[in-house]
């Protein structure tokens, strides 16, 4: 549960999430994603309001991306497959091109037509990555993104993240427990503890 929360996000900026289990670091993504409905309070992105107490847009219609924990990859999909899954209103052509402009940012034109299973944990980040960007949303939403990678990998995939979250000029919140998270990816941070935000 969250109470009297409020903050703003510039175009471009990376903001950190900080709090213990149980703080309300992921509610608080869900609920700007659209996945939960708050009580009460508005949320705009662009201008636009998504939530307040007469307006409620559709996750599907927020413009926004979110990398789980998990990463979610689909283990039946190869990656390329994975990278074009949400564009598929897009022409086939604009599709091709948009998936060799994600392969390219990620690193991983080599792999695009292997599967999750055959890709390391920092590999299957880097598709999440690509995947949540190919759609060129608005907002770019981080649930512990490094919470299933080894100790040894988090430097160099907390640097290639930030170096990818840049080239976009994507504003995004990356909710994490660990401040080395925040302090080597973010612009700022937002502490969230005891149910209570400062």
């Amino acid at each position: 549960m969250i109470n009297e929360l409020s903050f703003t996000v510039s175009q471009g900026e990376i903001v950190g999430v900080l709090g213990a289990s149980g703080s309300g670091k992921s509610t608080l993504l869900r609920v700007i994603a659209g996945l939960e409905i708050p009580e009460n309070g508005k949320i705009s992105i662009d201008g636009r309001i998504i939530v307040d107490s007469h307006t409620f847009v559709n996750p599907e219609k927020r413009g926004i991306g979110m990398i789980f924990q998990d990463y979610a990859l689909f283990p039946n999909m190869t990656i390329a497959e994975n990278i074009v899954f949400g564009l598929h209103k897009l022409k086939k052509s604009v599709r091709h091109i948009r998936l060799e402009e994600m392969l390219e940012l990620v690193q991983m034109k080599e792999y695009a037509n292997r599967y999750p299973h055959e890709l390391s944990g920092g590999q299957q980040q880097r598709v999440a990555m690509a995947r949540a960007l190919a759609p060129k949303p608005s907002v770019l939403l981080m649930d512990e993104p490094f919470s299933s990678l080894d100790a040894h990998l988090k430097s160099s995939i907390r640097r290639e993240l930030k170096q990818i979250l840049h080239k976009t000029n994507i504003t995004c919140l990356l909710v994490s427990h660990d401040q080395a998270d925040i302090k080597e990816i973010c612009d700022r941070a937002i502490q969230i503890k005891d149910d209570e935000t400062w």
